[in-house]
């Protein structure tokens, strides 16, 4: 009976010393395991640094300064970007040689299909007449930089893994950036306190520069009203709207003097600051001598009714062409109708009324011109304490940060998008 028993212990040991170098096997591999995955996880994110850092580096020089053409070297300089990058200690790998082709190219991104279409067009495509959404799914509207990191040539040397027959890993990461539109706004992006009204930029959701508008203060603001002042605070800007000292200071100088965010509500107003408006109108006649447009960048808010109320949302920034400012008093004697008028480049040529010396048939003639109309598609009338516009129809230097909708105004600072 004692050797029996004897027999069996022996039996239980050699069970449990299997079992313990069964379990000890298991927890050396997930240790090896949990290291290397660590490790990996490490160099995974050192490669997307590198691809993140190259592709907002492309988008940033996607365009050149004044945004008439698309930057053949935008593709260099994401590789460029990219390789700067390390991953332990030694450069990240793109394989990039020139054109389009490989870990560095220029193209296409939609969000709706949140797809990146590789492109090598250098042709820029007119943002107006066309919505934010016909853009996102035009591949022809080159918009992003994608960039792939690698890490093939010089792989990733596993730890404990070599163990089990992994010698090395073999790692990638990429990154696309986009360039959209001008959205939240830097100081000194928009050149006047005055804000224009989304809907009068808008056709059949379109953004139009065919059609011109008018600011009005006077008579009827409900059928006219297409913008308003704006001190461009948007500390608790809903309390009490815009403050006329603040707007009076801002006419004339350096534009908005802090970041103005997207999707935020701004303080503003479509009633009369007068001192406003009259410092306005000198500065005006100052930089046109009233015989050329004033070319101006200005913030762009929601305006529900056509009307401008105490806090509008901040949805973009537009390039507008001002042709001309009524004075109080001046409706409906006609007495400061232009006789003449310089042309908008690339879009509208010059004025004259020929000597006419009848100011309505003046003021018909100028209106015809420029396509001024009202919101309810009449010829714009001549009226007291207006403002005369027509939005361009030119690339425009990018301003801002990405995110806005398209007003023609494409935006400086790019965001990852994948």
């Amino acid at each position: 009976m004692k050797k029996l028993r004897l027999s069996r212990l022996k039996d239980h040991q050699g069970v449990i010393a299997i079992v313990v170098a069964i379990v000890l096997v298991l927890l050396v591999g997930l240790a090896a395991l949990a290291i290397d995955i660590g490790h990996l996880c490490l160099v995974r994110n050192e490669l997307q640094n590198g691809a993140d850092a190259g592709a907002l580096a492309g988008a940033l020089s996607l365009y050149n300064d004044n945004g008439t053409a698309i930057n053949e070297g935008a593709n260099q300089i994401a590789a460029d970007t990219a390789t700067a990058n390390s991953s332990q200690g030694v450069p990240v790998e793109v394989n990039y040689s020139g054109g389009n082709d490989g870990d560095a190219q220029r193209g296409h991104w939609s969000f709706a299909t949140r797809s990146f279409t590789p492109n090598a067009s250098l042709a820029v495509i007119d943002l107006w007449n066309a919505s934010t959404e016909e853009l996102d799914l035009n591949p022809d509207f080159i918009n992003a930089v994608r960039v792939i990191t690698r890490r093939e040539a010089t792989p990733v040397v596993s730890f404990f893994a070599r163990i089990f027959g992994y010698e090395n890993f073999q790692l990638t990461a990429d990154a696309v950036a986009y360039i959209g539109f001008a959205g939240t706004l830097g100081p000194g992006d928009v050149d006047q306190p005055i804000a224009i009204c989304r809907e009068a930029l808008l056709q059949t959701g379109e953004y139009s520069c065919s059609i011109g508008r008018m600011i009005n203060s006077g008579q009827n603001v409900e059928s006219h009203e297409t913008g308003g002042w704006t001190s461009f605070s948007q500390d608790d800007p809903c309390a009490g709207g815009t403050n006329a000292l603040e707007v009076r200071n801002l006419v004339c100088s350096s534009g908005n003097t802090a970041m103005v965010y997207l999707g935020q509500p701004i303080a503003t107003s479509g009633g009369e600051i007068q001192s406003a408006f009259n410092q306005l109108i000198q500065c005006w006649e100052t930089e046109t001598a009233r015989v050329r447009p004033w070319n101006l960048t200005l913030p762009v808010v929601t305006c529900p009714g056509n009307n401008v109320g105490t806090c509008e949302e901040l949805v973009g920034a537009v390039n507008v062409n001002i042709v001309w400012i009524t004075e109080a008093g001046e409706d409906p004697s006609y007495s400061n109708v232009p006789y003449e008028m310089a042309g908008i480049d690339g879009q509208t040529g010059a004025w004259s009324s020929n000597g006419e010396p009848d100011g309505q048939v003046r003021w018909s003639s100028f209106a015809t011109h420029f396509n001024l109309q009202n919101v309810d598609g009449s010829s714009a009338p001549y009226e007291k304490k207006s403002i005369y516009f027509l939005p361009d129809c030119t690339p425009h230097e990018p301003a801002g940060q990405t995110g806005g909708e398209n007003f023609g105004v494409l935006a400086e600072i790019p965001v990852l998008v994948e």
